[in-house]
């Protein structure tokens, strides 16, 4: 990655356009950009190399696909060694049901989203986390319904 470049607004038209639909074609992005397609390509490619753009994928129902339990859990590890937190991170990353892993402060170490494909599965899952190495408390919250759920970050300047 290089280093970050300074962007303006044509480059957050670009993103927010890519954010909204992975999909659109660079002659779609430029037309609703404003410039021609070459340049478009080449601002898409210099975001791409300096990280700005880190993959493109596909959003995905994950009840149609089985996963009918969608869940965080709270985690609370027994040192804040960095080794333990590393290890910690190590082990959930190997776990294909943990979707995102966040380290946090103020109420616990570690905040995961996780799925399942069942209840058993959730339990299954709350039992693995319980058990590992240097775990000190687990704390799940079941989710109800997602009203919003957004990908990427708001590209205004200033944050609104």
């Amino acid at each position: 990655m290089t280093d970050a470049l300074i962007l303006d607004d044509l480059d957050r038209k670009i993103l927010a356009e890519l954010q909204a639909d992975g999909r659109i074609t660079n002659v779609e992005l430029a037309r609703r950009a404003g410039i021609s397609a070459p340049p478009c390509l080449r601002r898409v490619r210099r975001l791409e190399e300096a990280g700005y753009i880190q993959g493109y994928h596909a959003a995905t129902d994950a009840q149609k696909l089985g996963w009918q339990i969608a869940f965080f859990v709270i985690v609370g590890l027994e040192s804040q060694k960095q080794s333990v937190l590393e290890a910690f991170e190590a082990l959930v990353a190997t776990w294909p049901e943990v979707r995102e892993c966040h380290m946090i402060r103020g109420g616990g170490d570690f905040l995961l989203k996780l799925v399942a494909r069942d209840a058993a599965h959730e339990n299954q899952l709350t039992a693995r986390l319980t058990n590992a190495p240097s775990v000190a408390k687990v704390q799940t919250l079941q989710t109800i319904r997602t009203s919003r759920a957004l990908a990427g970050v708001p590209m205004e300047r200033n944050g609104g």
